[in-house]
């Protein structure tokens, strides 16, 4: 059955009125193969994205049932008109109905790809992790947790990176597949399983958002959200392009702040940001703003994969 819509509009709401309370899932089933998924997973061919006349629709699975987000024009970023999102729960019966009528498609392969030009270094290509430390290969793809040993400044920083498929925490769950890539490592654009869902508080009226829209996929973690949650599907890979230009310091004290502009799966979601501090989210605070540092791919406990990683030194457009 397909339980009743909720609509929404593009109007995120950062602010958190109380904290929610997060329930771990220490345990919980987690894929990172899409062949798996699909023979252990029941509903797997329904999660995704799906096309019909001008309307588009996202599904993504949560607590054992499928939330149902469909746009008129197509997707955030590609054609979406901005009028209200009508979102659905279904549970296993109904989503199969619910997708009748409607054509599947999968963006991935015109999203990623993207080569590496004659003045990149070449992080990762799947053949070693001679460039990281803590570098971890597994089925030709790098394993989150690596930090690159050189040190950049400004740059342009292209990657591609998959999420695993975890259906059971509620949708705005942390631990559905939690990452992120640090610049310079003071600065993270977050990665994370936002797919499917809509900013809107007025998507939000009945359920506990847990947590806020500027520490979703693509925001600059705690910052500012992303100007569109442009997310794939779980198991999908995506692409990012980081422009960075770092802060500078004269004697000891900061005289410019650094500014990023945050390309994903082809859209801008963040054109040349002033960055006021460092991010961060624990107690401890911002992390210390540098002039330099490493690049590194958060492990925050989720089995993220990364790929096709490369990074053109001193090229960064982001103060243009």
């Amino acid at each position: 059955m397909v339980v009743g819509p909720v609509c929404g509009a593009m109007a995120a709401d950062t602010t958190a009125k109380t904290k929610p309370k997060i329930q771990p899932y220490p345990n919980a089933v987690v894929w990172t193969n899409a062949a798996k998924a699909q023979a252990e997973f029941d509903g797997f061919e329904f999660v995704g994205e799906f096309v019909r006349d001008d309307q588009a629709m996202q599904v993504t699975p949560s607590e054992g049932r499928f939330y149902v987000s469909v746009y008129d024009g197509g997707f955030p970023g590609t054609g979406w008109d901005g009028s209200p999102v009508v979102h659905e729960w279904s549970d296993r019966e109904g989503i199969e109905s619910r997708v009748v009528g409607w054509q599947k498609i999968d963006r991935s392969a015109s999203v990623v790809g993207k080569k590496p030009p004659a003045d990149a270094i070449v992080l990762f290509d799947g053949t070693n992790t001679n460039a990281w430390k803590n570098g971890k290969i597994e089925d030709g793809v790098l394993k989150a947790g690596a930090r690159t040993k050189a040190t950049f400044q400004d740059f342009r920083l292209y990657l591609e990176f998959q999420i695993p498929l975890q259906p059971e925490p509620p949708i705005s769950h942390p631990h559905r597949g939690n990452s992120g890539v640090f610049a310079v490592g003071a600065y993270e654009v977050q990665i994370s399983d936002n797919f499917g869902l809509d900013p809107s508080p007025e998507a939000w009226q009945d359920m506990v958002m847990l947590k806020p829209v500027n520490t979703w996929c693509g925001s600059i973690y705690g910052i500012r959200e992303a100007d569109w949650n442009v997310c794939l599907p779980p198991l999908a890979w995506q692409s990012m392009e980081i422009d960075f230009t770092a802060a500078r310091f004269k004697d000891g004290k900061k005289i410019q702040s650094a500014v990023i502009s945050v390309t994903q799966n082809g859209v801008l979601i963040h054109d040349r940001v002033e960055l006021p501090e460092g991010t961060g989210g624990g107690p401890a605070g911002p992390r210390p703003e540098v002039a330099e540092g490493p690049i590194y791919l958060q492990n925050h406990g989720n089995p993220n994969r990364f790929r096709n990683i490369w990074i053109v030194p001193g090229s960064s457009t982001a103060h243009q």
